[in-house]
């Protein structure tokens, strides 16, 4: 018997499923906007701005491990629920912190509550939907991230500015998720494997995290991922301060801006992208990982134009960085759909949970120290060089902007990562079909496309 249908609830759970990705970014976003208040507040460094964002992403990257198989064995909507509810709530409380390292605490456990989330919504969604529809679906999750960060970086610095404190937008961010978990808890789960074109077995697996581990595709877009995260996790923590140091804007306009970098771009890469992404696929097997591969080429060019060409107009920064960062969104659509062709429906949360762990681990989580780190290293340079004594602003100005050249270079990377992954993607796809034919022989079974 083939089943390969859609789930007939499944675009009432996906929404659901993008709100609560809204809110994981919004809230996630929160620091990188107000860091220069906080930075002049306890008199911190870069390096101390960026260990904030590794810290939450290092503990993000270890608890989903363990978040990741509990999804796989249990109700994916009782973890996402309370997930939700626990990161909402912390995220309230990390208004009230009253040093640095309080902050940084609060962050922490944050990061094990947003943990919880993605593993279970991606194996969900490769539930509702059958294959050939599914990066569609992921390119709709997905839209949670750009309009999450455009909405915090569009309204969080006028948050601050009505209530002339940072601490106000975390207890406002808390409210719509602490409301949102309640109707996680209502979803009404499909079957493991209920989209494939075979029936799955729902025997466990033995030794999964090994059979996981064993597909070399995997392997290569968890080094895709670690040097993508690097760049996106580096951008996202500092492009805000990098544009008011380098550029003299203030932090509403600067958020404004980096809201259209990094918001508005994804909302037409990710859903075009998702279009062009099942398009190729149809025709080439491995066409969305080169279709990736193209758009990370034309993401570290355009970026890393927009750098080194120096103090360019504002709004041509703006335009130049946005284009690059519009072709770097085909990369979630393109790679998490990957994931799903080579992985056996019953440990996909699994998966995802080493996957995520790699990605913010080593590259979100290394991101913006090492940017935060070159950029006091080159702040000093640029004082030593004008042969200054005292640190100045525009020495930090010279030092960020500089530092930040570091994204184009993980996005070029991140290319070559992905070509690799391209090479091996179409036997362990078929691979991948025949270990679950095998799991469950029906009469006449064959590898369906």
């Amino acid at each position: 018997m083939q089943t390969n249908q859609q789930a007939a609830n499944a675009w009432r759970i996906l929404f659901l499923l993008f709100l609560a990705n809204l809110f994981n970014f919004f809230d996630r976003t929160i620091p990188a906007i107000i860091i220069e208040p906080i930075r002049m507040e306890w008199g911190l460094s870069d390096l101390q701005l960026g260990l904030i964002g590794t810290a939450f992403t290092i503990v993000y990257a270890v608890a989903g491990v363990p978040l990741g198989r509990m999804a796989d064995t249990g109700s994916r909507r009782k973890i996402m629920g309370w997930g939700l509810a626990a990161w909402s709530g912390l995220t309230a409380l990390n208004g009230l912190a009253w040093n640095y390292w309080s902050f940084l605490l609060i962050r922490m456990g944050i990061g094990i509550g947003e943990a919880s989330y993605a593993p279970a919504a991606n194996s969900l969604i490769g539930d509702l939907f059958p294959a050939h529809k599914r990066a569609r679906a992921m390119g709709v999750f997905m839209l949670g991230l750009p309009l999450g960060l455009l909405l915090a970086f569009f309204t969080i610095g006028a948050m601050v500015q009505a209530f002339d404190s940072w601490r106000a937008p975390f207890v406002i961010a808390a409210v719509p998720g602490l409301i949102l978990a309640v109707f996680l808890f209502f979803i009404r789960e499909p079957a493991r494997g209920a989209a494939e074109s075979r029936p799955v077995s729902d025997a466990p697996v033995d030794k999964p995290m090994r059979k996981v581990l064993a597909i070399r595709t995997f392997w290569w877009l968890v080094l895709a991922g670690l040097a993508f995260n690097f760049a996106t996790y580096a951008c996202n923590s500092f492009l805000v301060p990098m544009l008011q140091r380098y550029y003299g804007l203030t932090l509403h306009n600067a958020a404004m801006a980096t809201g259209v970098i990094v918001g508005l771009t994804g909302l037409v890469g990710l859903t075009l992208g998702g279009w062009v992404a099942d398009k190729v696929h149809q025709r080439w097997a491995n066409g969305r990982l080169l279709f990736a591969a193209l758009s990370m080429l034309i993401g570290g060019v355009c970026t890393g134009w927009a750098l080194l060409a120096g103090r360019l107009d504002t709004a041509v920064f703006v335009a130049v960085f946005s284009v690059g960062w519009l072709f770097a969104y085909n990369f979630y659509t393109c790679v998490y759909t990957a994931i799903q062709d080579v992985i056996e429906p019953r440990l996909r949360a699994t998966a995802m949970a080493l996957y995520f762990a790699g990605l913010y681990l080593l590259g979100g989580g290394l991101g913006p120290l090492a940017v935060g780190w070159l950029s006091d290293h080159y702040a000093k340079a640029a004082m030593h060089a004008a042969g200054a004594s005292e640190m100045t602003e525009a020495f930090k100005a010279v030092g960020l902007h500089d530092a930040m050249l570091l994204i184009p270079v993980a996005l070029l990377l991140t290319l070559l990562a992905l070509l690799q992954a391209a090479r091996c993607f179409q036997a362990d796809a078929l691979r991948m079909r025949g270990e679950v034919e095998q799991a469950v022989p029906t009469e006449g079974a064959t590898l369906l496309d």
